[in-house]
């Protein structure tokens, strides 16, 4: 690891947390919001799916880009593309408006974590990629706490709209350090070799005091296109099933969770400021839960860490009865939040493995994008739930179950060279 691969991580995790910003800032405005428009709980869950249907289209066309254009050129649209969709929502005045902007700025997000995962595991070394794509996918929950704990001063103050405001400047101040700062992937430009890659990979190489190149390696193979398609040849069609499938249950989970926790606290008699607070507990565990998975998978198999915290996950949630309390509440939102993420983002590296790098981006982001499908179901079906009167207990139950059967299906995931 030089300096060259520290910095493409750490800017990878910074704009991960834009990411978990632009998420999150729906579901600490939801309260304030449905007061002021008078929406109830099933209504507001349209808005949540609106977004995540925004995610699952962008993950499914803008990431193939990255595999064309490549990894930061995508990487700086879509952060252009959250910036001016939050940035807009300020402006919003009925609940028409609102659904537009957050499906817009669902294009750019749904397409952001898979490019950085591609590129963050381009540059990581092979014995530690799982901890770095791990890391870097951290960023989202990190950016999820820091824009909760404005979120409970600035929506007190100044109104909801303000943490929009908040959440699409500091997305702008990312656009320089990308451009000026992030290296684009040589492994991309060895694979693809587009237009003046020789001359790109040696300023690449030379900032990394690593020999230049005379010529870029010979490509042999008649290199795959990144089409969907692709990803069920080659012997890789029961593998993109699985991953597809636990990516949909994995964010089935993860997103009733992060959409509904401070609504689920506050029925459960936490106040306004409490029930954000659950929140931010919910997003801290789960970059310590990130973390510890990613430090875990340097010494175990990757499946059966993301087997254990996921089931895990699935037994704390069918638990959630016992945990009487305002405090003991922020106890379980927290260590949930630390089992599902931590089981969770493993799959990105479990994705980023299993594809070889010219259809890396469109793996990954096809694998979010079909997941994204179970983000839309999952607060939607929840704001069925909530409003149709069941408990707060027999929620988590219900969401218990895909968590367990993830958990199952992710075993079996393998590339197609372990077959």
């Amino acid at each position: 690891m030089t300096h060259v691969h520290y910095a493409v991580v750490l800017i990878c995790f910074l704009m991960n947390m834009c990411d978990g910003t632009n998420v999150m800032v729906v579901s600490y405005t939801a309260g304030a919001i449905a007061k002021e428009w008078a929406v109830n709980p099933a209504g507001f869950g349209v808005v949540f799916s609106t977004g995540l249907l925004g995610m699952a289209v962008g993950a499914m066309l803008l990431a193939s880009l990255a595999d064309i254009f490549g990894r930061k050129p995508m990487i700086m649209f879509c952060a252009l593309l959250m910036a001016c969709g939050v940035l807009a929502t300020t402006t919003v005045t009925n609940f028409t408006q609102l659904l537009a902007l957050r499906f817009v700025t669902g294009l750019g997000i749904g397409s952001m974590l898979a490019c950085t995962s591609a590129l963050t595991a381009e540059y990581a070394p092979e014995r530690t990629k799982g901890f770095w794509v791990s890391f870097v996918m951290g960023g989202y929950s990190v950016g999820a706490v820091l824009s909760g704990l404005v979120a409970a001063k600035l929506i007190v103050t100044s109104g909801w709209r303000s943490i929009y405001f908040f959440a699409g400047i500091t997305t702008l101040f990312t656009l320089p350090i990308v451009l000026f700062l992030l290296r684009e992937s040589i492994e991309f430009l060895y694979k693809t070799q587009p237009a003046n890659a020789l001359a790109r990979a040696n300023k690449i190489l030379a900032a990394m005091k690593l020999g230049l190149l005379h010529a870029l390696p010979f490509k042999s193979e008649k290199p795959e296109k990144a089409t969907v398609a692709v990803l069920f040849a080659g012997g890789r069609k029961n593998t993109t099933i699985l991953l597809w499938a636990s990516f949909l249950l994995c964010f089935a989970a993860l997103y009733f969770l992060t959409s509904w926790i401070p609504k689920l606290a506050s029925i459960t008699g936490m106040s306004a400021q409490q029930s954000i607070y659950a929140g931010i507990l919910f997003n801290a565990g789960a970059f310590i839960g990130v973390v510890t998975q990613g430090l875990l998978v340097i010494r175990f198999a990757i499946r059966k860490v993301l087997c254990s915290f996921l089931l895990g996950t699935a037994l704390l949630m069918a638990l959630f009865g016992f945990f009487t309390g305002p405090y003991l509440a922020l106890l379980f939102f927290g260590l949930v939040g630390f089992g599902i993420q931590g089981g969770f983002t493993g799959l990105y590296a479990v994705a980023a493995g299993v594809y070889p790098v010219q259809i890396r981006g469109t793996g990954i982001g096809s694998a979010i994008g079909v997941g994204r499908l179970g983000a839309i179901a999952g607060p939607f079906f929840g704001g069925l739930l909530i409003a149709g009167g069941l408990s707060v207990q027999w929620n988590f139950i219900v969401f218990a179950i895909p968590a367990f059967i993830a958990a199952v299906l992710i075993l079996f995931i393998k590339s197609p060279q372990e077959k």
